[in-house]
């Protein structure tokens, strides 16, 4: 049970089974799925469509009932209203009555999410600022673009002011500024210590904020682990150096790999073995090294790998 108490998201063994008709084959949308968000983190939860993301969230709600697993939330039963109290959750796709406009909305979600009367109205005004809507209280939201919609979701999940947020597509629909402030707002959240746990396909999204991620591919996870210990390529190093010329200086050349210039920049990886003599050759050559640090995959050429590693597996089973 103390694994239970000190991560700030558990799940455990989780499945869930469709049987569309009685006497049809069943369907498992996600089929054995555990994931362990510590306090304080930004988790990314990762994979194509279909893998069971968005049912795992669900369950872990309460919102579909599960056909097995264990699901807490700051060592509560969150598969139980009391084990939702310090929660904010936005949905992939929010919905909110056409008619009100936004200040209205986030009141009556307030009222909702138990917000104590005498601070509803700071909030609602904080939280509409906050999220770039300031100006927009006494908008209807029939005319709030898709955009803002996603805006107004993420006030409505902070409205509570919880220690655990978890955010389904949180920049689905917004514009490069709109995704850069959903970046900064999940920074932010962390650095106040709430946990935020990001359901998301935008992978530069992931890339630039999570500390952990879980990728899921047809309803198991395929990976786990924290994403700099993911990403690292053992053994090797990048390097980034300024040399004169066309080319690089042979020595380098014949120790060089993943090669690519711009403008004489010059930035390339080298056996870990090797960094000592790529710099002694940059300098030899008139150059000048810039940086070196340990090798790193994208995300996006990662997750692809990793895929197609598992295919497979899945159609195996």
């Amino acid at each position: 049970m103390d694994d239970y108490a000190e991560a700030a998201v558990l799940i455990a063994n989780a499945r869930k089974t469709y049987r569309p008709v009685v006497g049809a084959v069943h369907r498992d949308a996600v089929s054995d799925v555990s994931i362990s968000v510590d306090r304080g983190a930004i988790h990314g939860l990762l994979g194509p469509n279909g893998a069971g993301k968005t049912t795992t969230l669900k369950m872990l709600l309460g919102l579909v009932r599960p056909t097995a697993g264990t699901f807490r939330i700051l060592g509560e039963d969150s598969t139980r209203p009391a084990g939702r109290r310090r929660v904010g959750f936005m949905p992939e796709q929010p919905y909110f009555p056409q008619h009100l406009t936004a200040a209205h909305a986030l009141k009556l979600y307030a009222q909702l999410a138990g917000v104590p009367r005498g601070e509803i109205g700071s909030r609602t005004s904080a939280l509409l600022e906050r999220v770039g809507l300031a100006g927009r209280d006494k908008t209807t939201l029939l005319t709030f673009s898709r955009g803002m919609l996603q805006r107004l979701g993420i006030a409505q999940a902070l409205i509570n002011e919880p220690e655990v947020v978890i955010l389904d597509e949180p920049a689905s629909g917004l514009d490069p500024v709109g995704q850069r402030d959903v970046r900064n707002l999940m920074l932010e959240l962390r650095d106040s210590g709430v946990t935020v746990l990001l359901s998301s396909h935008q992978l530069s999204e992931v890339e630039a904020v999570c500390d952990q991620v879980s990728i899921l591919n047809a309803g198991r996870v395929a990976v786990e682990g924290d994403l700099d210990d993911l990403l690292n390529v053992e053994g090797r190093s990048s390097v980034r150096a300024k040399v004169p010329g066309d080319t690089l200086p042979p020595p380098v050349a014949a120790l060089a790999g993943s090669v690519a210039v711009s403008g004489g920049l010059w930035v390339f990886s080298v056996a870990d073995k090797d960094v000592r003599a790529a710099v002694d050759g940059i300098d030899d050559a008139g150059g000048r090294t810039l940086a070196v640090a340990p090798m790193r995959d994208s995300l996006e050429d990662y997750f692809a790998r990793m895929l197609a590693e598992t295919a497979g597996e899945a159609d195996e089973r």
